[in-house]
């Protein structure tokens, strides 16, 4: 069945870096990260957030809401990658391997 083909399930991770030196810095960060929250995207380390997507038809929805909630300042990187390529991710903490887990499972009834 090709729509759970694992080259057809998306990941979509997003990277940011932004200033936090003041009260509105912090707010406008806070803001950006409960968007993210709120649009199905967990932490998967600190400032990079991720979400398991069907295809990539919808990695492109969730990847439009990203940008249209994009702060003036800061950088932030999006990358779209596929189940298989996010599957051959190696995980460590310090020198030691960790499992890979995935962050949550989505089903979708057909």
């Amino acid at each position: 069945m090709e729509r759970l083909n694992e080259y057809r399930v998306m990941w979509v991770m997003v990277f940011f870096d932004l200033p936090t030196e003041t009260k509105k810095e912090r707010k406008i960060y806070s803001d950006f990260r409960k968007k993210m929250l709120k649009d199905g995207f967990v932490m998967f380390q600190f400032s990079i957030y991720i979400r398991h997507c069907p295809s990539r038809e919808n990695a492109d929805v969730h990847i439009k809401r990203v940008k249209n909630n994009l702060p003036e300042k800061g950088h932030i990187g999006i990358i779209r990658v596929t189940d298989k390529q996010f599957g051959e991710m190696e995980l460590f903490i310090g020198k030691a391997p960790k499992k890979t887990e995935t962050p949550y499972m989505q089903l979708e009834l057909f």
